[in-house]
Order: C-alpha cells, then structure tokens, then sequence
C-alpha cells in the first residue's frame, strides 16, 4: 500500500503518542542519547533492518552516543503514515528494557 501523505491536523493528532518526538523542518524529529557507541551503532543497526523491511529509510546522524533522526516520505512530499509507523518502531527499539523484564530491581 502506497504511503499517504497526512494533513497537518491528522500529525498534531497522531504526534503526542511519539514519547519527544517533534515536527522540526517538516519532519518527524528525535534525538536520543544512548549509553555509548556501542549502543548507539547497534540501535541504528536493529532499525536499518526494520526500515529495510519497510522500504522506508530515515535520514539520520550519529556522532559518538547520540543519535538524530529525522522521518519524512519523499514520494508524497510530506509526513506520511509510514514516518509515524517508522517512529513507533523505533521509540521501541531506543527505549531502555523495563527493569522487571531484565530481571534487575529498580
């Protein structure tokens, strides 16, 4: 299914469920610190295989632990439903495991 480029008031509807995720320049915008290189590389390495997968690459920027990332769809000329999807994914992907899921206490 083709993307589909989505109307401003359809992204202000949509942006609040991205944790710190913002529009900057007409396009979804992130940026997240990690631990180190070593987790920031393996971050972007697990979602160059989704974006891969989706056929929908993010413009990004690495430099040490940080990692700046900027969604947009070229074909529509926009923000489309495929940025927002992309985000979802990687909002999981950069978030930190639950301490109960790691087995360590708070």
């Amino acid at each position: 299914m083709p993307a589909k480029k989505l109307s401003d008031a359809e992204i202000q509807n949509l942006l609040p469920k991205l944790t710190g995720w913002k529009i900057v320049n007409g396009k979804l915008h992130q940026e997240y610190n990690c631990k180190d290189f070593v987790a920031a590389f393996g971050n972007m390495t697990r979602v160059a295989l989704v974006a891969e997968a989706m056929n929908h690459h993010p413009e990004w920027f690495n430099v040490w632990n940080k990692v700046v990332i900027d969604l947009t769809t070229h074909s529509v000329k926009g923000i489309s439903d495929y940025d927002f999807v992309l985000a979802e994914k990687i909002q999981e992907i950069f978030s930190p495991v639950p301490p109960s899921l790691t087995g360590k206490a708070k």
